[in-house]
């Protein structure tokens, strides 16, 4: 197993932003539910729990029975719990939100189910009968995971193919750990290997040490979950100076240990959607004294989640809103982010110009697209360089399908998982000639 070695002294930096319930708490908590028989939360969840069957286990005390029913939907069950955006998915959907009344706390009740389930080492589900058939899955993040645990439980051999040592994708070396520590995110791998069958070859690039026409010769079916590719650059003078870095990388080099924050005074983030604010918590847990977060737009406007941001204000961010960075200042090292105010259609205003000292910049404005790994292969179109695909992952050309970010740009651990099950599905119905002839 390739399981990334956490920054313990980073990492221990960051408290849970979510607490877990003990015992009387989650009982008291899961008899609050009304069981609505419509269950908006279910129809919120992109993996479709069944939200209120799992809290009423939890009320019977019937602890097992509610982390199968979480994982019998969603194997990524533990993750989801600690970083799905809850207050937009099930806990948003919470018809307690119409009452004026706080909603069930979905996110740490499926915490408490699957923690538990995992400190007592549960293990739920077994690989099919073998089918003879194998498939490769490339890459190792939540999509290719959920799609393989998916492939093994129905008899196929599966291979994932991993080019960077450590296994997990963003769960591991990307999520902020304030939700999820890198160690955590191992464990989840573990376990969701640990239905056996499933070869993980890491350090392995396919393109490069693997032709794509030997996967599509050796293999029935190939599953693409990728993810996003590199940090956007904002294209302006001096981010080529140290001290600037994508915010993505800068994150995944936290994970692992390999930064050192001692002699930063303030940072600079350039962005303002969801790996904006975590990377502003991210620095300010790691004591740099003052972070700034620099958006064209306006906080209202922000693409990233509000009660993220009303949490980072509470920890001592500050923000300039309406301004666009123009330059990074500095000899060697970034001194300051040279910026201009934008008016409503993004035009600079003449006279605005300011400066934020800074000297750690992260850039946060978006990555880059992988589906051009592709471009080799006919019948596969894409779409601003994520791979085009139907409801089941079906990507146009034979054998192959994908999903998670490579597909949906860049969305949640959760469409990630939901998307992997319901291509493992298609798959199988393929390959098996239970379904259409896609394989």
């Amino acid at each position: 197993m390739h399981a990334p070695t956490p920054n313990q002294r980073s990492e221990s930096a960051f408290t849970d932003f979510k607490l877990p319930l003990l015992r009387d708490a989650a009982v008291a908590e899961a008899n609050r539910c009304l069981f609505c028989h419509d269950a908006p939360c279910i129809k919120a969840c992109p993996t479709a729990i069944d939200i209120p069957q799992f809290i009423r286990k939890i009320a019977t005390d019937n602890v097992r029975g509610s982390a199968k029913t979480i994982f019998e939907s969603n194997i990524l069950g533990m993750s989801c719990a600690r970083v799905c955006p809850v207050e937009v998915l099930c806990v948003g959907a919470c018809v307690y939100n119409d009452l004026e009344q706080p909603p069930i706390a979905i996110g740490q009740l499926q915490r408490y189910a699957t923690d538990i389930a995992y400190s007592e080492g549960w293990r739920f589900f077994e690989a099919g009968a073998p089918t003879g058939r194998r498939v490769a899955l490339i890459g190792a993040g939540p999509a290719s995971l959920a799609a393989a645990h998916e492939l093994r439980r129905l008899g196929h051999a599966c291979t994932i193919f991993e080019k960077r040592s450590v296994v997990g994708g963003l769960n591991a070396t990307g999520v902020a750990p304030y939700k999820m520590r890198a160690d955590r995110a191992a464990t989840e791998v573990e376990w969701v290997l640990s239905i056996g069958g499933i070869d993980v070859r890491a350090g392995v690039e396919i393109g490069r040490d693997i032709a794509l026409a030997d996967l599509e010769r050796d293999f029935d079916a190939i599953f693409v979950g990728v993810g996003l590719g590199a940090d956007s650059k904002l294209g302006v003078p001096g981010e080529g100076l140290a001290g600037v870095h994508g915010a993505v990388a800068w994150i995944e080099a936290m994970k692992l240990g390999k930064v050192d924050v001692v002699s930063i005074r303030r940072a600079a983030v350039i962005g303002g959607g969801n790996t904006a604010i975590d990377v502003v918590r991210e620095v300010l847990g790691l004591g740099i004294p003052h972070v700034e977060m620099i958006y064209r737009g306006t906080r209202d406007r922000m693409s990233g989640y509000g009660h993220e941001w009303e949490a980072a204000l509470t920890e001592g961010a500050h923000a300039e809103w309406n301004a666009v960075a123009t330059a990074i200042e500095g000899a060697v090292r970034a001194e300051r982010v040279r910026c201009v105010r934008v008016d409503a259609d993004k035009r600079p205003i003449a006279g605005s110009d300011f400066a934020v000292d800074a000297d750690l910049v992260l850039l946060a404005i978006g990555q880059s697209k992988l589906g051009a790994m592709l471009a080799e292969l006919g019948g596969i179109t894409l779409d601003a360089g994520r791979i085009r695909t139907d409801a089941d992952g079906f990507t146009g050309r034979a054998k192959w399908y994908a999903g998670g970010d490579c597909t949906n740009g860049g969305k949640e651990v959760v469409n990630a998982a939901a998307e992997g099950k319901r291509a493992a599905h298609a798959i199988d119905a393929a390959i098996t000639g239970k379904g259409r002839a896609h394989a």
